[in-house]
């Protein structure tokens, strides 16, 4: 299975994104993900990324097409991959189709998920991650059994320090102007499954795994 997930910040992404990875058995390449891990790991790119992420801009597209590049072509995603964050925009996705032409890959579908703009801050900044493993809560939505503690792992769960309402506003507007044309680009393509992310986490779920049928 070869699946984008679009959706805007606040969307749920991440908490679907766990839930394919289990289903369906399929790395789960976030450029988010690849970026703080080389800003934890002070590398070139990371301190880069490190600048436009902290004002909630975008990651250049040439840092960010040949890092994925370069991932997609790892073992692993021999038989399938899910892209969280990737492609942003119309270039990036002309880039993966080239990529993905030049490899013979054939891109199954895109699940995009669809908020009201006027939950999307709310469910941003109320996120909480856990930085061992991972995994991905929200004080309101989708709380953890103990708080701020990982039900999966045990560690402490932290916000990110992009999740503040200032940042996640701009991260939004970003959004809306540059990512969401690539909703039409995919429609255009037939590929595309438009999931109402307002509903329970579970039916999203469930939605989700139609789509993929």
């Amino acid at each position: 299975m070869r699946i984008i997930l679009l959706g805007p910040p606040g969307a749920g992404k991440g908490t679907q994104a766990a839930n394919i990875v289990e289903e369906y058995n399929v790395p789960h390449i976030s450029t988010g993900d690849i970026f703080r891990k080389n800003i934890k790991e002070g590398t070139e790119l990371g301190k880069k990324a490190q600048e436009y992420m902290n004002e909630g801009k975008l990651v250049p597209d040439e840092l960010t097409c040949g890092l994925v590049a370069s991932r997609l072509s790892e073992d692993d995603c021999k038989n399938g991959f899910m892209l969280d964050g990737f492609p942003r925009n119309t270039f990036q996705a002309e880039y993966l189709d080239r990529y993905l032409t030049e490899n013979n890959i054939g891109l199954d579908k895109v699940i995009n998920i669809e908020v009201d703009s006027n939950l999307l801050v709310e469910r941003a900044c109320g996120r909480r991650i856990c930085k061992n493993c991972g995994a991905t809560f929200h004080v309101k939505f989708n709380p953890s059994k103990v708080e701020d503690v990982c039900d999966v792992c045990g560690h402490n769960l932290t916000q990110r320090p992009d999740d503040n309402e200032e940042t996640v506003s701009h991260r939004i507007n970003v959004y809306l102007s540059e990512t969401k044309p690539l909703v039409d680009y995919y429609t255009k393509k037939g590929v595309i499954a438009n999931i109402d992310g307002d509903q329970d986490i579970n039916k999203v779920f469930e939605d989700i795994k139609a789509a993929l049928a």
